[in-house]
């Protein structure tokens, strides 16, 4: 690609990385009563139409307007078939003065942009929106499908149902462009979510011998998972991915002063490695609880996994996932002057939902800082070398 070209498609990456950032797509699951990812699918959907694109909208069964867009560009036949996937929605906006204005500090190829979703994950959308509409427009054997999808930042309603409306016609391979600072994901971790509910006996605090107190089995049970997560954490743990962990991350329990509490709740989250089952969690919080009722008979305590999602490792077996990471990583080496090094994520992403319905699975983006915090921000120049070398890597995945 001429020089000219690469200024061309880094500009348009900026541009349109601006233009996402300034849209509030906030995740309703995460904050009751925000907008969510509709205005972007919309933005999404009449752009990528007009370039040539088949624009499907994916609304999630059961959620209300909570769409998610399948672009699909049809080549001429002969190459292979790539699924580009990011997600459009972010997490709250707590701390931040200005989330939704994109605010650049530095020049526009060297510089920094500010603003919710910088780069968790906007960045990385535009700049595989730009580059599947480059390569579109100077033509490709294999299909590119772009799949911009809702709710990756709570429970993927979007990918769940991007995924069932491909059934039958899904990609090679898939690229994931979440933030990686151009490195390669060569693992991350899946995690379970599983709630804890006591039942105790009410009773006047000043005679706790006539009731049972939820509150302090509760307790009990945070020791005891402070105890596993330090066990985990001084284990062997995976190669790549490093240990597994548990920990609480939400407690109630009790209604008043002079009352025994009857109730008390905990929320424990059980992050798995590759290797682990993903029902681990589950299984170890209903020891802890079986371990207790024996030493107290009064304790009556359910446990049950509200949410769980696997472990991902990049199958080096797979022949399409092994061909797109080549081509990506030659092009980043020719373009930024180093290959992408391997790298473990200690949290989840929708790579192990690709890889689960059988797409080989790459994760790929670029970098930034502030996920999740009150400042969020993408470096400018490595997303215009994700952008080049994201257009040369589908030219030689796709034929």
């Amino acid at each position: 690609m001429n020089q000219s070209a690469l200024h061309d498609t880094g500009d348009a990456a900026v541009d349109l990385t601006v233009e996402l950032v300034g849209i509030d797509s906030v995740n309703p699951g995460l904050a009751p009563g925000a907008v969510g990812e509709s205005d972007l699918v919309d933005l999404l959907s009449a752009r990528l139409a007009a370039s040539g694109f088949v624009v499907e909208r994916v609304e999630a069964s059961g959620e209300d307007s909570r769409p998610s867009v399948i672009a699909t560009f049809a080549g001429t036949g002969g190459g292979r078939s790539v699924a580009l996937n990011g997600h459009l929605d972010t997490v709250g906006v707590s701390g931040m003065s200005d989330p939704f204005v994109a605010t650049i500090v530095g020049d526009r190829r060297t510089g920094r942009l500010y603003g919710r979703g910088a780069c968790d994950m906007k960045a990385g959308v535009a700049a595989m929106v730009v580059a599947a509409e480059t390569v579109a427009a100077q033509g490709t054997q294999g299909d590119i499908v772009l799949a911009l999808v809702a709710d990756e930042e709570h429970a993927s309603c979007g990918t769940e149902a991007v995924l069932e409306r491909l059934s039958g016609r899904l990609p090679d391979a898939c690229l994931v462009g979440e933030p990686t600072w151009l490195d390669f994901a060569a693992a991350h971790r899946g995690y379970a979510v599983i709630e804890v509910e006591f039942t105790g006996v009410p009773a006047h605090s000043a005679q706790p011998e006539l009731g049972v107190n939820a509150v302090a089995h509760v307790g009990r049970l945070l020791a005891a998972v402070a105890a596993r997560g330090a066990e985990l954490a001084s284990g062997p743990g995976h190669p790549i991915a490093g240990c597994g962990s548990m920990m609480a991350t939400v407690v109630s329990g009790g209604s008043s002063p002079f009352l025994i509490p009857a109730t008390a709740s905990a929320v424990i989250e059980r992050r798995t490695v590759p290797g682990e089952p993903v029902d681990s969690g589950l299984a170890e919080v209903q020891s802890i609880l079986d371990e207790m009722k024996r030493e107290d008979p009064s304790v009556q305590a359910t446990a049950s996994a509200t949410l769980c999602r696997d472990a991902w490792q990049f199958n080096e077996r797979a022949e399409a996932g092994v061909a797109l990471a080549g081509a990506l990583a030659g092009a980043l080496d020719a373009t930024a002057g180093r290959a992408p090094a391997q790298v473990a994520f200690p949290y989840w992403m929708e790579s192990a939902l690709w890889e689960a319905a059988g797409v080989p699975t790459v994760v790929c983006g670029p970098a930034g800082g502030g996920l999740h915090a009150a400042e969020e921000w993408v470096e400018l120049a490595p997303v215009r070398t994700y952008t080049h070398s994201l257009i040369d890597a589908l030219h030689t995945f796709c034929g």
